[in-house]
């Protein structure tokens, strides 16, 4: 399959200069919108993207890059939409690929493909890529509790950095760690090398 083709092409070093690619363009100003780079996590994605199968779904976050690219996007056409501004909120209905700028946007979008699916009685499944942070709002646990309640088939992908934006996860929540154990929810711990948001500047929201 032409999907399973295009991700099969994408090596570690190859994230990784995609990646370096956009913060060049990004440093020479052609990029006009935030862009949240990934870094770090190659291995990991790279090991679970081995389970996602080509008529699934992969719902992401503002930090989809790498994402995308797993699925199958061509690289050209993530890169264009990246110029076009688009970084944070990218999808493409071809690659059943979602993505959303707002903490825990995908989840309730997500759970309700998940809902159809069973509903259709299709073999698919729903990939729900969350951060650290995401994982410890109301919606997600909510969207968790009935996926398990539903018996949905949803997986769901903690990606943990350790920070919320910018300030420690613990400082904010009050917790070292969190995990929430059920059937198909995945976890695992990166130390991020670009900022936030941008290149090499930190963002304060506050």
């Amino acid at each position: 399959m032409e999907v399973e083709r295009r991700a099969a092409m994408i090596t570690r070093d190859a994230l990784i200069a995609f990646e370096m690619r956009v913060k060049e363009a990004f440093l020479a100003g052609q990029i006009h919108a935030p862009v949240h780079l990934s870094g770090g996590n190659e291995e990991q994605l790279l090991n679970i993207f081995e389970n996602i199968r080509e008529q699934d779904w992969v719902f992401s976050t503002w930090r989809n890059h790498y994402h995308a690219l797993l699925r199958g996007v061509p690289q050209e056409q993530l890169f264009q939409a990246i110029l076009d501004g688009r970084s944070m909120y990218f999808s493409n209905k071809e690659y059943k690929f979602v993505s959303s700028s707002i903490v825990g946007g995908t989840l309730p979008i997500a759970c309700g493909v998940a809902m159809g699916i069973k509903r259709l009685g299709l073999d698919e499944r729903v990939w729900v890529f969350i951060g650290d942070m995401t994982a410890r709002t109301g919606i997600c646990h909510e969207v968790r509790e009935y996926a398990r309640g539903h018996d949905l088939p949803m997986s769901f992908v903690e990606e943990d950095n350790g920070l919320s934006t910018n300030t420690p996860t613990k400082e904010v929540w009050g917790e070292e760690k969190f995990r929430f154990f059920s059937p198909g929810y995945h976890y695992y711990r990166y130390e991020r090398i670009y900022p936030h948001v941008g290149v090499g500047q930190f963002v304060s929201f506050g």
